[in-house]
């Protein structure tokens, strides 16, 4: 299909491909519906989390970390999110991804080497990203975008209903540092829990710990991934 913005993106899609996870299986659909509802042809390359480390992911016009944790390389999907986040590409990280956004944050900018994720260990004795009081799993509950932000924008209003399928979450009084080095919180739920981050000083830096890809039926996009797709074929355009 030729592009109506005038340019093919590459997109990474890094995590571990498996039938058994529902957003995987829609990835080829959304990625079909973007080409042909908005012209937006993103070139997809699934890179397995283990690979994530060694692969060149600043070749790409975006990297979006997906969900289906434990990954089989938790060290592969936070590089991921560094090259991204320090080489100016378009990112989008939903549900593991989310999570593995703050451990990258946390550990690389913030100091916290031993920021942890109590899914990978367990016997964490203060993790960063722990179980949530109540799972997430086949959820679906309001969001409310932080009025000004990045999410707002791409939301198209302060107040969505989303999608979520998991387990675990980020550990309130760990947040405030992440603020302090420049982490914006700019979605939360109902009872105030955060539920997406971006960065400002980023051309498209996104994490939800919604899945925007169970949006619907899977025909027409949600508008983070129109979004993050409008921002790769931007880069792809300023090579």
């Amino acid at each position: 299909m030729t592009p109506a913005h005038g340019h093919v993106a590459k997109i990474a899609l890094v995590g571990d491909r498996s039938p058994h996870v529902a957003s995987h299986t829609r990835i080829p659909g959304l990625l079909d519906a973007l080409a042909e509802r908005d012209g937006l042809v993103l070139d997809a390359y699934w890179i397995p989390t283990p690979d994530a480390a060694t692969v060149p992911l600043d070749g790409f016009d975006a990297v979006w970390v997906l969900p289906g944790s434990p990954y089989a390389s938790e060290a592969g999907a936070v590089a991921a999110v560094r090259t991204a986040r320090e080489h100016g590409i378009p990112f989008l990280g939903t549900c593991g991804g989310f999570q593995h956004t703050l451990l990258e944050y946390a550990r690389t900018v913030c100091g916290m080497t031993g920021a942890g994720h109590a899914e990978n260990d367990p016997e964490a004795e203060d993790p960063l990203i722990a179980p949530l009081a109540c799972s997430l799993v086949g959820h679906e509950g309001v969001v409310h975008a932080r009025p000004g932000s990045l999410a707002e924008a791409v939301l198209g209003a302060e107040r969505s209903t989303e999608r979520y399928h998991c387990q675990y979450g980020p550990v309130e009084r760990h947040l405030p540092v992440l603020v302090e080095h420049g982490l914006v919180l700019s979605g939360h739920d109902e009872d105030g829990q955060v539920r997406i981050v971006e960065l400002t000083e980023h051309p498209f830096f996104l994490a939800t710990l919604f899945q925007p890809e169970l949006y619907g039926d899977g025909t027409r996009p949600h508008p983070v991934l129109r979004a993050l797709a409008t921002a790769a074929v931007a880069h792809a355009a300023a090579r």
